[in-house]
């Protein structure tokens, strides 16, 4: 038997950083993303011999271990150490024997939510096999308290639930952890559109994002009053950006882009630097109206919006100091499992 399972990745559109606290727990947040075909992938094939293998093969790792209830948090693939952790602990009550080999389409400090989605693959993964009855809601919370409490990783929650639920989401963010998943009906000329006019590149270095955040939380339980306006500003724009969308006034998404941008540096330090001012530079004087980075910023990827058909200029211009585009289309689903006896 061999259990399959994949999520895709996340482009973070607009309110970045409104997801985390205590931001959200005392103003409330709202994220605008949409997933797109880069995945986490999880396989699980049930082992007898009281053993547990993970496989990750994007990174060149591979660790054994006897079959325990609770495997050792230290550095190593912890992520799918977690997920195993939190299942025995919460479910099957005793250890289990399986082989869980895993890949992710982008690298680690892509920007792209990947360490999120890679842990939500693997518990569809986990729930596939050993039949866990998890509606979607139960599987994005469980992997924000796996990362964020048990590992105690820095971050936010807007990840989590779009690798579940995938799509275009306009996500709410309140105090006691509340979320609010309002799936987006765009019209499909509007996606198409989007997608023509949104370039995906790579900036050619990955980044720690722990540190950004934490800077971020800091500045907001110091009440900093620059920090807390951009803040504001930032969860504006997703409203901006949601309505643009569904009534196809795509002409201000650069803008609404622009803005976001220019908002999100002021939110904490370390979220630009000279590389990446230089890239959002060289693709506006090509013709591109907007651009942010994805994710908590420092590196990973960036996007920029090029109306009509300036996309051909801003590439050129990318190109020209070695950022190349990143192939994309956006997805209408999420996490999916399934078992193949």
């Amino acid at each position: 038997m061999i259990v399959r399972s994949k999520s895709p990745l996340r482009l973070g559109l607009a309110g970045g950083g409104t997801d985390v606290s205590p931001y959200s727990d005392l103003h409330g947040g709202s994220i605008l993303n949409a997933t797109i075909n880069l995945y986490a992938h999880a396989t699980i094939e049930p082992l007898e011999g009281g053993e547990i293998e993970f496989v990750a093969i994007d990174q060149d790792e591979k660790l054994s271990f006897s079959s325990v209830a609770e495997l050792p948090v230290d550095g190593k693939l912890d992520l799918l150490k977690g997920v195993y952790n939190y299942v025995v602990r919460n479910f099957t009550k005793k250890p289990l024997s399986f082989r869980l080999t895993t890949f992710v389409d982008a690298p680690p400090g892509s920007g792209l939510g990947s360490s999120s989605t890679l842990v939500v693959t693997i518990l569809g993964a986990f729930a596939e096999w050993l039949q866990l009855p998890l509606g979607e809601y139960d599987v994005a919370h469980m992997a924000y308290e796996i990362e964020r409490i048990d590992l105690g990783l820095e971050g936010g929650k807007q990840d989590q639930y779009a690798a579940t639920f995938g799509g275009f989401n306009f996500m709410e963010f309140s105090g006691n952890d509340k979320v609010v998943v309002n799936p987006l009906r765009v019209r499909k000329k509007f996606a198409t559109e989007l997608m023509n006019n949104l370039i995906l590149c790579y900036t050619g270095t990955s980044r720690e994002s722990a540190q950004i955040i934490k800077t971020q939380t800091a500045n907001i339980e110091a009440r900093s009053k620059e920090a807390l306006e951009a803040t504001h500003k930032v969860k504006e724009q997703s409203v901006r950006m949601k309505e643009a969308l569904l009534t196809g006034r795509l002409d201000q998404i650069g803008q609404i882009l622009n803005d976001s941008w220019n908002s999100k540096k002021q939110m904490a330090s370390g979220i630009t630097n000279p590389q990446i001012d230089k890239i959002y530079d060289t693709a506006m004087m090509a013709g591109a109206t907007g651009g942010k980075i994805s994710g908590a910023g420092g590196g990973g990827y960036m996007f920029f919006y090029c109306p009509l058909n300036t996309r051909y200029a801003v590439l050129k211009a990318l190109e020209g100091i070695g950022v190349k585009e990143q192939i994309y289309e956006f997805t209408e689903t999420g996490l999916y499992s399934y078992t193949i006896q």
